[in-house]
């Protein structure tokens, strides 16, 4: 009897999971986007291994070469330094990336334990948790970050950190809201009946249950963690030269602009690129995984 009942609860989810992705499927923006996302993350895993000057991304320098326009040899260009912004740009995505997941990773992890106490203890532990959650929110992140950052001082574990202090307010909220409500379901009151203890309760039954609006907002936080983390290069408080980042490549080419245009725009389109694409994913998964916002 339980064989066939756990035959049943994976036919029931495999048959849900084709569901989702027909729908996901029916999506041609959505599917842009997780297109779009494939290719982001290909170059943060190879971005340096397929770099056609790895000389440049380790800091080389090409001088008889600096700014010379797009061509065949160098696509993107090269740099005040004769550098090919290509490679540069290439070696760039994994720092970008790689910060902006561990950013949204760190904010989301702070932020569902901080919103799943709240919401579970209720009482004076709410009150405390989220009049500080409200407080936080009430400092414009980049600004925080800005903050932290500078007395961390430069580097990328401490841009990291600075900006993850300021993201984890977001899931507080949402995940305290989710399981308020999922605390007073049926399946809830059922495990509490068998003497499940609170802690089992939260973890094992209501998080599992609440994790769906929590990947749609990792999604689309993605896009604005990475945005974040160019806005600290760009200003100079976050990774620093010669470690190629989005962020700082389009700080030192505003200098050259508008004579010297590709310094800039190919960093700055690389950027738009993996943005538009998280968002445009995080819209198609949250159609598919809330239903309370499919269209």
């Amino acid at each position: 009897m339980t064989d066939v009942s756990q035959d049943s609860r994976r036919s029931a989810r495999a048959e849900a999971s084709r569901r989702a992705f027909y729908r996901f499927r029916q999506s041609r923006l959505s599917m842009v986007g997780a297109t779009m996302v494939a290719v982001v993350l290909f170059f943060t895993l190879f971005g340096n291994l397929l770099a056609p000057y790895p000389e440049h991304v380790r800091g080389g320098l090409n001088t008889a070469e600096r700014f010379q326009a797009p061509s065949l040899a160098h696509p993107f260009g090269t740099n005040e330094l004769g550098q090919d912004v290509l490679s540069l740009v290439m070696a760039g995505t994994p720092v970008s990336v790689a910060a902006g997941f561990a950013v949204v990773l760190i904010g989301t992890v702070l932020g569902v334990v901080v919103g799943a106490l709240a919401g579970f203890n209720g009482g004076w532990i709410d009150d405390v948790l989220m009049r500080f959650s409200d407080l936080m929110l009430t400092i414009p992140s980049l600004i925080l970050a800005m903050a932290v950052a500078a007395a961390l001082g430069p580097g990328f574990v401490n841009m990291i950190i600075a900006i993850a202090l300021s993201w984890w307010p977001g899931y507080a909220r949402l995940v305290r809201g989710e399981v308020l409500q999922a605390r007073e379901e049926v399946y809830v009151a059922a495990a509490r009946a068998i003497g499940a203890s609170p802690a089992r309760v939260l973890f094992r039954h209501i998080l599992p249950n609440i994790v769906s609006p929590i990947i749609v907002k990792m999604s689309l936080d993605m896009g604005f963690a990475i945005l974040t983390v160019a806005a600290l290069g760009f200003i100079g408080i976050g990774v620093r030269p010669p470690t190629p980042e989005w962020g700082t490549l389009l700080s030192i080419a505003r200098n050259y602009m508008p004579d010297f245009w590709w310094t800039a725009v190919f960093p700055g389109l690389a950027m738009f690129l993996a943005v538009f694409g998280f968002n445009l994913l995080g819209d198609g998964l949250r159609d598919v995984l809330d239903p309370r916002a499919r269209r």
